[in-house]
């Protein structure tokens, strides 16, 4: 077994601990701008305390911890002290339905229940028929709700359980993610070097803590090479670059939807900003991309990456981002493009699925939750596959197409909704669209666009903008109808709920 193989979450957070000391780990910003920073040490501190509390109610190897939780020292505490006792966390996110809260605690059995006090009404709700409920003040920085005495630690294997993450569900039910010790240390260890982070780095984190993105590449990576992270308590597009000038942030993470956000919300220069670094996933126009490394003083580099993968497998290179394109393989990454239907990959510049390989619990997720025959069928000859198709230049770097699911039949062709959403995006008067598709008696089906206005821009002129698509676009790949929304149907961290607006083309159908 490799070097990695035989690593650990609850190993490398005391390496770092051991290493960094009195050197910084934790800014966190409360939601009325107050600010309390941690050592390494400090923050080993508060672990041990929120550890001994999670023992005091029966948390022990093996046992779950369920948390609804928003950007909080309590988060990221309860996170690392289940680790350190071979415990596992199952992060829901904090804004989710009581509905959707029991569905996690029904699937997974946790020992013990952590929600906030602002929606304590809604997790009470959530838990009812499951574990013990302890209420924590997200900005209270001693997370005093959750302190114990002191506990020993457990020294977990690698391919012991560290948390079970729930899909986000865009295009069908949510899946468990099962992620052990070792992946997140993998994820760690790939992310740092592919972000060229150092000790003296310091994340800005304001995508939520869980989701995967904020977890794997922020601050497991922060770990894994002794860095730092300001925490923000939410997302703020009006205020970002004003807080990463104020925490001298060097690195920082985001989605398209964010970014475009910042832009819309008529973000100006700021002089101190000290970004070196920007991971963002999900295509930006060129315009956009433009106009936010002028703002973020750098180039951001593009990635992809799940849940399930782990790390992000592709990643733009430093010295050669390509806006468009979602990068070449990440070093200590397999990735490869196969034919959609049949084993085998596809010639350059040709679309087939991206699809992943690795050792299952150590670089790739462990399997879906209690569903093994989800987990066979999502490989094939030892690759994972992920659903995204993507093409391939002559230079490695690959482009995202869209999803299997996103390939329409319209009479008989095949229609990249992608193709269809850059094409209205492109209008000036549009910020994004999203492109689905309607059941059709004659064709099978046709594509139907939804899009969001331009701040500060004309009204969208639908006639106006069915003739633009005309002029760029082949009939079968025309949007049979165009809907002007306000905001597309989102998840907490940006992606499009694709299934919603399915659900409203097909009752326009009716």
């Amino acid at each position: 077994m490799s070097a990695t193989g035989r690593a650990t979450f609850a190993q490398r957070w005391r390496d770092a601990v051991e290493s960094e000391g009195t050197r910084p780990f934790l800014a966190f910003e409360a939601p009325d701008g107050a600010v309390t920073r941690w050592s390494y040490e400090a923050f080993d501190a508060l672990v041990a305390r929120v550890a001994g509390g999670l023992r005091a109610r029966g948390v022990g190897p093996g046992d779950a911890v369920h948390l609804a939780l928003a950007n909080s020292p309590a988060f990221v505490s309860v996170w690392l002290a289940a680790v350190q006792l071979g415990a596992w966390i199952v992060p829901s996110d904090p804004k989710a339905t009581a509905s959707e809260i029991a569905g996690h605690v029904e699937r997974t059995k946790p020992v013990l229940g952590i929600g906030a006090a602002e929606r304590a009404e809604v997790y009470r709700a959530g838990t009812a028929c499951g574990p013990e409920v302890v209420i924590v003040d997200e900005a209270d920085a001693e997370v005093g709700a959750l302190a114990g005495g002191p506990v020993a630690y457990e020294q977990p294997q690698p391919r012991d359980v560290a948390a079970v993450m729930f899909t986000s569900g865009t295009t069908a039910a949510p899946k468990g993610v099962v992620v052990t010790q070792a992946n997140y240390a993998f994820a760690g260890d790939v992310m740092a070097a592919a972000a060229g982070l150092h000790r003296e780095h310091r994340w800005l984190v304001v995508l939520p803590m869980f989701h995967a993105n904020a977890q794997y590449y922020c601050f497991a990576s922060a770990i894994s090479a002794g860095a730092s992270v300001a925490l923000m308590h939410t997302f703020s597009a009006t205020g970002y670059l004003a807080q990463a000038a104020r925490h001298e942030a060097t690195h920082a993470s985001l989605f398209a939807a964010p970014m475009r956000m910042i832009l819309a919300r008529g973000a100006t220069s700021v002089d101190d900003v000290k970004l070196v670094h920007c991971w963002y996933a999900q295509n930006v126009t060129d315009d956009q991309y433009a106009e936010l490394a002028a703002l973020m003083h750098c180039r951001p580099r593009q990635l992809y990456g799940m849940t399930e993968t782990i790390p992000a497998v592709l990643t733009n290179p430093a010295t050669r981002p390509i806006p468009d394109a979602m990068g070449v393989p990440t070093l200590g990454c397999e990735v490869d493009v196969h034919a959609q239907d049949v084993s085998g990959e596809v010639a350059d510049g040709e679309v087939g699925e991206v699809v992943v390989r690795g050792v299952p619990g150590i670089t790739l997720f462990d399997g879906y939750l209690d569903d093994p025959a989800t987990t066979q069928k999502s490989f094939r000859e030892g690759w994972f596959r992920t659903g995204d198709l993507a093409r391939r230049d002559k230079d490695g770097y690959l482009y995202f197409d869209g999803r299997r699911s996103d390939v329409l039949k319209v009479a008989g062709e095949n229609v990249s909704v992608v193709a269809v959403e850059a094409v209205l995006s492109a209008h000036p008067a549009v910020l994004e669209a999203a492109v689905v598709g309607r059941p059709d008696a004659i064709r099978d089906e046709v594509p139907v666009g939804y899009v969001v206005q331009q701040p500060g821009k004309d009204a969208i002129d639908v006639a106006e903008l069915e003739a633009w698509c005309e002029e760029r676009l082949a009939k079968s790949k025309r949007p049979v109808q165009i809907e002007v929304v306000d905001e597309l149907p989102r998840t907490s961290v940006g992606k499009i709920r694709k299934f919603i607006l399915k659900e409203d083309a097909g009752k326009a159908a009716r």
